[in-house]
């Protein structure tokens, strides 16, 4: 994979790097929703900088946007399939590193449940669901019901906050549903770290591996669905 990142110099940008850049590249689709977002903000989207300002560490109320790299893939074991985030963001808060891995959202399902993706699987699908729970902190069983995206996901925000030597890492779904679709896997999720949260609101989950864990669920402006 290559280390080599181009800016963009807009949407059509973002559109290039999907995996079916025609099939995903859809109006009112998360895909070209969150690029249009995030390219007219041209840093942090309204709702995310709200998010930080509600976040229960003072030292993260003042993020600032170092670099966001669109469709950032993160290697896992256990096969060649990466974690490939919807935008990976490199953040500074309070002096420190802050890693923040963004999971685009609109009517769009988070995938196959954990039971689903394991149904029948590859040793090497058991490798990464052990390494995902040891990247986590998850001692016991996962639910079965949980979202695997939403695992290997906020995975990739610890393995790239060790990877840039941040001290915090964030893991944010940025929803433009304006009915919260899907909300009730992202609550599921939180169940694992035994927290619960509201739309717009970062809460911390513990420190894994050194690396202080945050989680958090925005909605975007409804005009982003018409682009």
């Amino acid at each position: 994979m290559s280390r080599i990142y181009v800016p963009t110099t807009g949407v059509e940008n973002w559109q290039a790097l999907l995996a079916d850049p025609v099939k995903h590249w859809k109006t009112g689709y998360s895909a070209k929703s969150l690029a249009y977002s995030w390219e007219e903000a041209q840093g942090f989207p309204a709702e995310i900088k709200e998010l930080f300002a509600s976040a229960p560490e003072q030292g993260l109320k003042d993020i600032e946007l170092l670099l966001a790299i669109p469709e950032h893939k993160v290697p896992l074991p256990g096969g060649s399939t990466q974690s490939q985030n919807d935008v990976f963001v490199l953040g500074k808060a309070n002096g420190q590193l802050v890693s923040i891995a963004i999971e685009g959202k609109v009517s769009e399902p988070f995938g196959p449940t954990v039971s689903e993706w394991i149904a029948g699987g590859s040793s090497g699908k058991h490798e990464r669901l052990g390494f995902l729970k040891e990247v986590l902190g998850i001692a016991g069983e996962i639910d079965p019901a949980v979202r695997y995206q939403l695992l290997h996901r906020t995975a990739s925000a610890i393995i790239e906050a060790k990877r840039f030597n941040a001290t915090k890492a964030v893991m944010v779904v940025h929803s433009f549903s304006q009915t919260s679709e899907w909300f009730e896997d992202y609550m599921s999720f939180l169940k694992l770290f035994g927290v619960v949260a509201q739309v717009g609101e970062l809460v911390g989950v513990g420190v894994r591996d050194g690396i202080e864990l945050y989680l958090g669920w925005v909605e975007g402006a409804e005009r982003y669905l018409g682009k």
